[in-house]
C-alpha cells in the first residue's frame, strides 16, 4: 500500500509538472505578437519551453524582403544571435578547464605574448571581462573593416596595437576582444577550427541541428537577414562573421537556443561547478552570463545584437522555464518582447500596448536637429530629421529612428532607449540601462 501511494503522489507530481506549461493564455501570447507584428514593431521568432518541453512558439515578420518580395519567417527561420555566442564560448573553455587542457588562472600570455598586459590577464578575467582589453567593437577603425573577413594574425595586430582601458581584475568592463581570443585559445589547444569544435563540443552532442558557425547570409537555408526600420523596412549592412568570431558569429533558431540553455543547466556540458562560476555575479556580470529578475525569480541567460539582429536567451531555475527571442527588426524592444512573453506565461499582469505614436509636423522637430556631445559618454550624437521622423546618429554608426512620444520625449525602443529633449537649453539627457547621459548641443 505504501509503495502504491507512493507511486500515486509520483504519477501526481509528474502530471503537475507536465499540465504547468498548459496553464498559460496561449491565446493572449498570440495577440501579443499579432499587436507586434500588426504594428510593424517586430520581426522575429520566439521559443518557451518548461522541463525541457517545447510549449509556445511563433514567427513574425519576414526573413527577407528583396523589393516586392517578402519571405515570411518560420519556426526554422535562423538568425545570427550575436553576444549569444559568447555562452557557447564559454561552455567549451569550461569543457577544456574539465579535460585538464586549460585552467582558469592560465595567463593570456601563453598563447599571445605580445597583447597589452597578457601576463597579467586570466582566463579568468576574460571570462567576467575583467581583463582590460580594449573592445574591439568601441574602435573608430572597426566600422572601415566590419564587412571583409580577416585572419587570426590580422585582429591580433589591431588588439595589439590598441592600449588597455585598465588594469586586470580591476573592475569589469564588457569587451567583445576577451571572446574572440578565447575562441582563437580553442583552436590552438584543440588543433580544430571553431566551427568544429562547435559540432563536435555541443551542437552534435545535444542535437541542436539548426545551430552552427555563421557565414554570408543564405536565403536557400532559411538564414534571416537584417533589418532596420527607416522610413520604410530597409536591410542593414552585414558584419563577416571572421569579425566577431567566437564572441558574435553562430547562428541559430529559438527552439534549439532553448535547447542548448536547457542542456546546460541540466548538466549534460559541463559540470555543476563550472555552471555555478558561469552563474557567479560580479558587478553584474558572470562567466558568459547575466542575471535578469523576474518578479520573485532570477533568470540567467545573455542577450545578443549584431547588425539589426536583437536576441537574448534567459533560463528560469526555479520553474526550469526557458525563454529564447531572435528578431531582425526591431522598433519595439526585444527586452520587452521577452519580459511580456513571460508575464503573459506565469499570468503576470501585462497589457498589450497599442503602440499609438504621436505624429510632429517637419517644422516641429528643427528646435531638436544638431550635434550634441556628453562628458559622460564617448561618441558625439547627431539629431537629424526626414519629413516628419526625427532620426539619431553616433558618429560613425547608423541612423535609427525615434518614436515620439510626447513632451520632447522620443525612444528608440529596440536600443532600450530614450532621449527626453530641453529644447530651451538646447540639450537632452539619453536613458539607457537605467542610467541618465546629459548631451549639449554644440552646433
Amino acid at each position: 500500500m505504501i509503495q502504491k501511494i507512493a507511486c500515486f503522489f509520483l504519477l501526481l507530481l509528474i502530471l503537475q509538472s507536465c499540465t504547468h506549461s498548459q496553464n498559460f493564455d496561449k491565446a493572449k501570447l498570440d495577440s501579443f505578437f499579432a499587436a507586434l507584428k500588426a504594428n510593424d514593431q517586430n520581426m522575429g521568432s520566439i521559443a518557451i519551453s518548461a522541463n525541457g518541453v517545447l510549449v509556445y512558439q511563433n514567427a513574425i515578420g519576414y526573413s527577407r524582403i528583396n523589393k516586392d518580395v517578402k519571405t515570411p519567417a518560420n519556426m526554422e527561420t535562423k538568425y545570427r544571435i550575436g553576444s549569444i555566442t559568447k555562452m557557447f564560448t564559454a561552455v567549451m573553455i569550461f569543457q577544456l578547464i574539465e579535460e585538464g587542457k586549460l585552467d582558469l588562472n592560465t595567463p593570456l600570455a601563453r598563447y599571445f605574448p605580445l597583447l597589452p598586459n597578457a601576463a597579467k590577464i586570466t582566463i579568468r578575467e576574460m571570462l567576467c571581462h575583467r581583463s582590460g582589453l580594449h573592445n574591439f567593437t568601441k574602435d573608430s577603425l572597426y566600422t572601415t573593416y566590419l564587412d571583409r573577413p580577416m585572419s587570426e594574425p590580422e585582429r591580433i595586430a589591431i588588439f595589439t596595437g590598441q592600449k588597455s582601458d585598465f588594469e586586470p581584475d580591476t573592475k569589469t568592463e564588457y569587451s567583445n576582444t576577451n571572446f574572440v581570443l578565447l575562441g582563437y585559445i580553442i583552436e590552438k589547444l584543440t588543433g580544430k577550427t571553431y566551427a568544429e569544435e562547435l559540432r563536435e563540443r555541443i551542437t552534435t552532442k545535444i542535437g541542436l541541428t539548426q545551430t552552427y558557425y555563421g557565414a554570408n547570409a543564405n536565403p536557400t537555408k532559411n538564414e534571416a537577414y537584417p533589418y532596420n526600420y527607416l522610413e520604410e523596412c530597409t536591410e542593414t549592412p552585414k558584419t563577416d562573421m571572421s569579425i566577431p568570431g567566437a564572441a558574435g558569429a553562430i547562428v541559430s533558431t529559438p527552439a534549439d537556443l532553448v535547447k542548448f540553455i536547457n542542456a546546460l543547466f541540466e548538466g549534460k556540458l559541463i559540470s555543476a561547478a563550472s555552471l555555478e562560476l558561469m552563474k557567479t555575479m560580479r558587478d553584474n556580470y558572470g562567466m558568459a552570463m547575466i542575471a535578469i529578475p523576474f518578479y520573485d525569480q532570477k533568470s540567467y541567460g545573455h542577450p545578443g545584437g549584431i547588425d539589426g539582429f536583437y536576441n537574448i536567451l534567459l533560463y528560469l531555475p526555479q520553474e526550469k522555464v526557458a525563454i529564447a527571442y531572435t528578431s531582425n527588426g526591431a522598433r519595439y524592444s526585444y527586452f520587452d518582447v521577452v519580459m511580456g512573453a513571460l508575464s503573459i506565461y506565469f499570468n503576470k499582469p501585462f497589457t498589450i500596448p497599442e503602440f499609438k505614436t504621436n505624429t510632429l509636423n517637419a517644422s516641429d522637430l528643427d528646435q531638436y536637429i544638431g550635434k550634441y556631445s556628453s562628458t559622460t559618454w564617448p561618441q558625439k550624437i547627431v539629431i537629424l530629421k526626414n519629413n516628419t521622423t526625427l532620426f539619431v546618429q553616433a558618429v560613425s554608426q547608423g541612423t535609427y529612428p525615434l518614436d515620439a512620444r510626447g513632451d520632447n520625449k522620443f525612444v528608440f525602443a529596440s536600443a532600450g532607449a530614450a532621449l527626453q529633449f530641453d529644447p530651451a537649453n538646447k540639450a537632452f539627457t539619453l536613458t539607457q540601462g537605467g542610467v541618465n547621459y546629459l548631451f549639449t548641443k554644440i552646433n
